[in-house]
């Protein structure tokens, strides 16, 4: 085991600890808010639709997010493209 720093360690190649399963939480809430504005899209302005597809990727880095992420995750969207935004059980470390 390798420990990174309080609350985050390395084993066999996963993040283990608080922080590991933070950053795994932020992830799959992420995906469940994208998945939520995909099915609501087309009764949203884009207005709307941008600003859901900024606050799912802001929950996600706990970061502003480029505008051209948004505006590229956006537009995919509102064309019909399906996100995915798979979570594994484990977070992997290289």
């Amino acid at each position: 085991m390798t420990f990174i720093e309080p609350g985050l360690s390395v084993r066999n190649g996963f993040a283990e600890g608080p922080l590991a399963d933070a950053a795994l939480s932020r992830a799959a809430r992420a995906g469940r808010l994208l998945d939520e504005l995909q099915e609501q899209a087309p009764r949203m302005t884009d207005a709307q639709l941008r600003y859901g597809v900024h606050r799912a990727l802001r929950r996600f880095t706990q970061e502003q997010p480029p505008a051209c992420q948004v505006d590229s995750i956006t537009a995919l969207i509102r064309r019909g493209v399906r996100i995915d935004w798979p979570v594994p059980d484990r977070l992997p470390c290289a």
